[in-house]
């Protein structure tokens, strides 16, 4: 779950992190009302789930109070990456001497929070990564004692030659790995960590993300999901209790079983296509899913075939079936579907669907071939 700047830096307030003052406004006499309050400059920021903001145009440096509304009046119902602007953060500017970027991630094959830190900051770590990886230094953090002091300062000494700084910044770090451990974080970074023209270390930007499966014994931060911030299809299909991620592609994926649909992905790119989505249906026979799963599909324009994959272990290829049918008398697909279905009840999910005017195959290579054709607008064989 992503969540807003604004919000993430609450998060880090609360963990000592300095942060200049800054509120949230959703009107342009807000934004001005609240550069009044902080006097002087301030920054407006496009609070969206999405990179790039300053590239789009969504964070400006307004110079007085009505300047601050007039930026505020254009940035407001903006769209960058597709996501409308419903918020905007106002916070006081800064007199920025250097910038550093300073993050965790939680990486996989360590299976600890690892810290990247680099004296290149304000940019994206990926592009400092690429170019001059040798800017980058990165700490993998032991979980059962975190992160030490010793070893906050090993960073900050990456960052900076002057002890002041290399203490401050030691500080934030500790505060920033305290504030992951806390809020279920996959990733939390500020980028940039700024040294001001007085010397201060500060805290002009905050990411994070919060990894799902902590949101449970996490009520106060699952409370601060926008859902308007979301990409619709994934809010639907959160809402239709399916996993779901949209992609770029023109091949719909509606498949059983996370490890079968990275799979059956795999095998859409092997064959020359590009899939749409990722969407699974779990191990549920329960046919409204399929009937759901077939709506926020088909919602999207881009996909030009629907591929269903369904292996039937505890999901009952009957009800995947029925599923289908249902939905499509519903609403009667303007677009080819291709299925393959093998496993529990088969004979009854491939009588099922013969009946109701649909061919299934069982042979996974067979179906993604031929929904990776009709995509393309060709002919399947």
């Amino acid at each position: 779950m992503n969540i807003h700047e604004y919000q993430a830096k609450d998060i880090l307030r609360a963990e000592g992190v300095p942060i200049p003052p800054g509120e949230v406004a959703t009107t342009p006499e807000e934004a001005e009302a609240i550069a009044k309050k902080l006097g002087g400059m301030v920054v407006v920021k496009a609070q969206v789930h999405a990179g790039g903001r300053g590239k789009a145009g969504g964070v400006k440096l307004a110079k007085t109070p009505a300047e601050a509304r007039e930026v505020a009046n254009r940035i407001l119902g903006m769209q960058i990456k597709g996501l409308t602007v419903y918020k905007v953060l106002v916070t006081a500017a800064a007199d920025i001497a250097s910038e550093a970027y300073v993050g965790i991630i939680l990486d996989r094959a360590s299976r600890k929070p690892v810290f990247m830190v680099s004296p290149a900051g304000g940019i994206d770590i990926e592009e400092v990564a690429a170019s001059t990886p040798e800017k980058i230094l990165k700490l993998p953090v032991d979980t059962r004692y975190g992160l030490q002091p010793y070893q906050a300062s090993e960073l900050g000494f990456f960052l900076f030659d002057d002890v002041k700084k290399v203490r401050a910044a030691s500080k934030i770090m500790m505060a920033l790995y305290q504030a992951f451990m806390r809020n279920g974080a996959s990733l939390a970074e500020i980028n940039p960590l700024v040294v001001t023209t007085a010397g201060d270390v500060i805290a002009l930007d905050a990411k994070m993300v919060i990894d799902d499966n902590e949101l449970d014994r996490l009520p106060q931060i699952e409370a601060l999901r926008d859902e308007t911030a979301e990409e619709p299809s994934e809010v639907d299909a959160r809402n239709s209790h399916l996993t779901f991620i949209k992609l770029d592609g023109d091949v719909g994926c509606i498949v059983n079983g996370a490890g079968l649909a990275m799979a059956t992905m795999d095998l859409v790119k092997y064959y020359g296509g590009e899939p749409a989505n990722f969407l699974d249906i779990g191990g549920s026979s329960n046919p409204e899913k399929v009937v759901n799963a077939l709506r926020i599909v088909t919602a999207d324009p881009s996909v030009k075939a629907i591929l269903f994959n369904i292996f039937g272990g505890i999901t009952r290829t009957d009800d995947v079936a029925n599923g289908i049918v249902t939905a499509t008398k519903a609403n009667p697909l303007r677009i080819p579907i291709v299925i393959r279905l093998t496993g529990t009840n088969e004979e009854i999910a491939m009588k099922i669907l013969t009946e109701n005017g649909f061919s299934a195959s069982s042979d996974m290579d067979e179906a993604v071939k031929k929904a990776v054709e009709l995509a393309k607008g060709g002919k399947a064989a």
